[in-house]
This record gives structure tokens, C-alpha cells and sequence, in this order.
């Protein structure tokens, strides 16, 4: 399979191997046995031409390679890292096109949702018991644990109850620049539509990170060293009670009609192929247009993986002042490497070169398929909110469990993510749907994925058909249907990106 016509590659779509000796394309033989998701060289490549794929340049041949034979890491060398500062940004053409969009099979669709009181909804009706400081979780998971079991049986309308649980708060320097990074994600993580207001915060009383710098509104706080709570028991009655009244409001709650543009999708890739940039992440590419369209919102991220893709992006901004902002991102995110000693090339796992993955470049192109191709608004800083309906790019970094919790943090409230090689990710409250990118994972992990991308080369199937079949499997999650995450009830814990020292 081949995507753009001017491509020099192709990628093994069979699930058996292709022996020495197959035919791959009609008078083009194997010279190497090749595996699903292999490339393929589909004409004689000599030494330093350019290898294509997705129609840009992946890299340079390494040394002659010739048609039938397969093209990896081995034999290819990446193309060189642009330097962005210099770049004139004015020369960047604003996006201004009309993206077409085919319509939904259904005539209007919409999601049975949780309204707020500061308009936004949430699909999900969850009471969030936040920390200031890890020192506290020990006995916060034990107070979850009890919650669970003798409380929410009570409350048939709630979902369950988060504990945003996290490293951050004391022996960090908190007062350096990075520091806002976690502690914005901290206080946006507790604000999530899917919490409905009600938060609960607990901490231990001596930490550096204060609860007047978390500012959570109507979040009752609940300090461990303060004297009243006299032994681990009385810590535990103090948060059930505190739990109790916000577990009898959230209870109040009862989901209504809401339109798709009350949906805040996160999209995201995580243990990818060289199959899911074909598959599953065009195919959410296409659900990501259409909830734009519906005057929902996109959120995208993983700055450190779509770093060769910096001009498409430019390029889709809607205004100089969004460019600049992305610009300037790339920049803070290039020089943050650099101080540890690593380029964005060190993105790429052993997985992804498993799956057919050769470098960064070849990634980035699959990665930015799931923004679609509407314009970008606006530029979320990692830990910051959402402030922008649309397409909106979160500067964040590429780690799956990182990206997931900014997503969340930014007020997202659902969440695709694909994966070619199969991950179980999950975070409690942020329901997750994970789309296959092939079909022979799909069947193998029945039970923990929730949409296959495969049948598009298997059976030849149209994006727009299986879209729309995304769409109905989006609306059902967001109405509360659950995912298989959550039937199963496992999850990731959050991970906070924190880019200040240690002290």
C-alpha cells in the first residue's frame, strides 16, 4: 500500500509474511521476506536519493537499495532538524480555506450529558478528591477505597470518584520558571467538566505548594496535620464526611440533551505502526473535522513527535499571532531538549520500529493525520485551559501518559487514542476510546481496545463510512455507555510534566 502517488515506498498491508520471491506490486518481486507494516522499495534507490512516503521526504538512502527490497533504520538516514528561529512567519500564508466535510448519516446528532453551571458539559458525573503533595495518598486511596464500597452504592447517579493523585508539591523548586507547568495542571485537572464542580482537596499541611496557589474554587480542603484530625481514623471519617456532601449534589445531577459542539475531544497516538498513519489516525482525522464543523473542539498534541511537521501546522494557523505563539513553542521545546542532551529524534521506541516505524520524520507525518484538516485557532500551553472552540494544537510533550493528563488538564472531555502495536491506557474519569490501526490487533485484544481502523485496507472500507460509525461509538461513550477501560475498571495513573528542578 502506497499513499501518495509520488512515493518511492510502500508498506506490507498483508497479515501473513511475503516471502523472497512474492509479488508486491504487479512485476515488482520480494528481494527480502517482508513483515505487516514493513516498507517496501517500490524502484531502485541509490545511495543519498530520497526516500518518500506520505509524499514528503523520510530520509536518504544509506546505500543503493534496490526495488523489492525492504527499507528501515538499517538503510536510511534521517533528513537533517531545521532551525526554526530564523523562520519569517509573515511569508506564512493564514489559513482561510472551507474545509468540506460530508454530512452524518444521522440527521442531528447529539450526547446525553451533564450541564455545568459555566456552560461547560461533562460525560461523565465524577467526584475529584485532589492532593497538594504526594505524602497524602497513602491514606487518600484508602479513603477512595472505603468511599467506594460504602458510600457510592448510595448515589446511583454518580460515576465513581477520581483521585487525581500525583508526585508534585514539596522538594521541587517551586518558585522556578517551569513551575507553573504542574501546578496550572494541578488546579486545571480539578476544574474538568467531568467533575461538575465538586473537588476535594487534601493535604498534608507542610508541603511548599499552598492551597492559595492551587485556587480551586469551592474545593473543600482538608489538611492532614491539622490537629482536629486526631489518628489515621479520624483522617479517613473527616474525608468520607467531606465526601458525602458532594457525592449527595453530584447525585442531583441527571444527563440531558446536549449537541455535539458541547464536545471537547482530546486525540492522541500511543505504541503506533507504520499502519496507523493509513488508518486510524486518518480515519480520526476525519471525526476530528467533523466535530470541529459541529462547533465542538479538537485538541491535538505531542509537540515533541510532530516536530518535522512544524511548517504543515504554521501553515494551518489561522492568524499571525497563533503562528508566533506555535512558533515560539517549538523553540522553548528544541532548546528543553537540547539542556538535556537529546534531540526529537529520541521519540521513537523500540515498538515503533517494530511496527514498521523507521525515524521521527516518518512519525511525525502519521502523527499529524489525526488533526484532520481544519485550521488552528489557538496554541494551549501545557497546563493551561482551553480558551478557543475548534482546532486547538496543546504544546505539550509526546509521553502518552504526560500528553493524556494535559489533554485532561486543558478540559477535555473525551478522549481518542490510537495505537497500532496495543496499549490498555486509560485515565480514570477522562473516558478513553482506543481505535486499532489493524484489525489482527483488534481480534487479539478484543476485550481492551473499542474501534478497529483496520477494515479500511482489510476490507477496503471508506473513511467517511467508518467515521461515522466513530461518531455513533463517540456519542454512546460521551452518554455514558462505557468504554472497555472502564468495564474492566483499570486506568493510568496521571502524570504531571514538570520541566522545573528538583531540589
Amino acid at each position: 500500500m502506497k499513499l501518495n502517488p509520488g512515493d518511492n515506498v510502500a508498506v506490507v498491508g498483508n497479515a501473513s509474511t511475503l516471502e523472497v520471491g512474492a509479488e508486491v506490486f504487479p512485476g515488482l518481486f520480494a528481494l527480502d521476506a517482508l513483515k505487516f507494516g514493513q516498507k517496501v522499495a517500490l524502484e531502485n534507490i541509490k545511495i543519498t536519493e530520497e526516500i518518500t512516503r506520505y509524499g514528503v521526504c523520510i530520509g536518504y538512502a544509506k546505500t543503493d537499495i534496490k526495488a523489492g527490497s525492504r527499507v528501515s533504520e538499517v538503510n536510511i538516514n534521517p533528513p537533517s532538524v531545521e532551525n526554526l528561529r530564523n523562520l519569517d512567519l509573515k511569508g506564512i500564508i493564514d489559513f482561510t480555506d472551507e474545509i468540506e466535510v460530508k454530512p452524518f448519516r444521522r440527521q442531528t446528532p447529539f450526547f446525553m450529558g451533564y450541564r455545568n453551571d459555566d456552560g461547560s458539559v461533562g460525560t461523565r458525573n465524577c467526584l475529584a478528591i485532589s492532593s497538594s503533595v504526594h505524602c497524602v495518598s497513602g491514606v487518600v486511596k484508602q479513603a477512595v477505597s472505603q468511599i467506594e464500597s460504602e458510600l457510592l452504592p448510595q448515589y446511583p447517579n454518580v460515576d465513581g470518584v477520581v483521585f487525581l493523585d500525583h508526585a508534585y508539591g514539596c522538594g521541587v523548586a517551586i518558585d522556578a520558571d517551569g513551575a507553573s507547568v504542574p501546578i496550572n495542571t494541578i488546579r486545571n485537572l480539578a476544574r474538568n467538566p467531568n467533575f461538575g464542580g465538586q473537588i476535594m482537596l487534601v493535604g498534608l499541611g507542610c508541603e511548599k505548594l499552598r492551597h492559595s496557589m492551587l485556587d480551586i474554587e469551592k474545593a473543600d480542603l482538608i489538611s492532614l496535620q491539622d490537629s482536629s484530625a486526631s489518628g489515621y481514623q479520624a483522617m479517613l471519617s473527616d474525608i468520607l464526611r467531606q465526601a458525602e456532601k458532594h457525592l449527595t449534589l453530584l447525585n442531583l445531577r441527571t444527563r440531558e440533551k446536549c449537541p455535539l459542539s458541547a464536545l471537547t475531544v482530546g486525540v492522541q497516538c500511543g505504541g503506533s505502526d507504520s499502519i496507523s498513519g493509513m488508518t486510524a489516525n486518518p480515519l480520526v482525522g476525519e471525526l476530528s473535522d467533523f466535530i470541529v464543523a459541529q462547533g465542538g473542539s479538537i485538541i491535538f498534541s505531542e509537540i515533541t513527535e510532530v516536530r518535522d511537521g512544524a511548517h504543515e501546522l504554521l501553515s494551518r494557523c489561522t492568524s499571525l499571532e497563533v503562528k508566533e505563539k506555535l512558533l515560539q513553542e517549538f523553540i522553548w521545546y528544541d532548546d528543553y531538549l537540547q539542556s538535556g542532551g537529546v534531540g526529537h529524534s529520541a521519540n521513537t521506541t523500540p515498538g515503533n520500529r517494530a511496527g514498521g516505524i523507521s525515524n521521527i520524520v516518518e512519525k511525525a507525518m502519521g502523527s499529524l493525520a489525526k488533526s484532520g484538516r481544519q485550521p488552528i485557532v489557538d496554541i494551549i500551553r501545557a497546563g493551561d485551559s482551553i480558551a478557543t472552540k475548534g482546532l486547538n494544537f496543546l504544546a505539550g510533550p509526546a509521553s502518552d501518559f504526560i500528553s493524556g493528563t494535559l489533554q485532561f488538564a486543558a478540559g477535555a472531555n473525551l478522549h481518542i487514542f490510537t495505537t497500532g502495536r496495543g496499549t490498555p491506557y486509560s485515565i480514570d474519569g477522562f473516558p478513553t476510546v482506543k481505535v486499532s490501526s489493524n484489525s489482527e490487533l483488534a481480534r487479539r485484544w478484543w476485550d481492551l481496545l473499542d474501534f478497529d481502523a483496520g477494515p479500511i485496507i482489510e476490507h477496503g472500507h471508506e473513511l467517511v463510512d467508518l467515521r461515522d460509525d466513530l461518531v455513533e461509538k463517540i456519542i454512546a461513550v460521551a452518554s455514558g455507555e462505557k468504554t472497555s477501560a472502564e468495564k474492566l475498571g483499570i486506568s493510568n495513573s496521571i502524570v504531571l510534566f514538570n520541566p522545573a528542578p528538583i531540589t
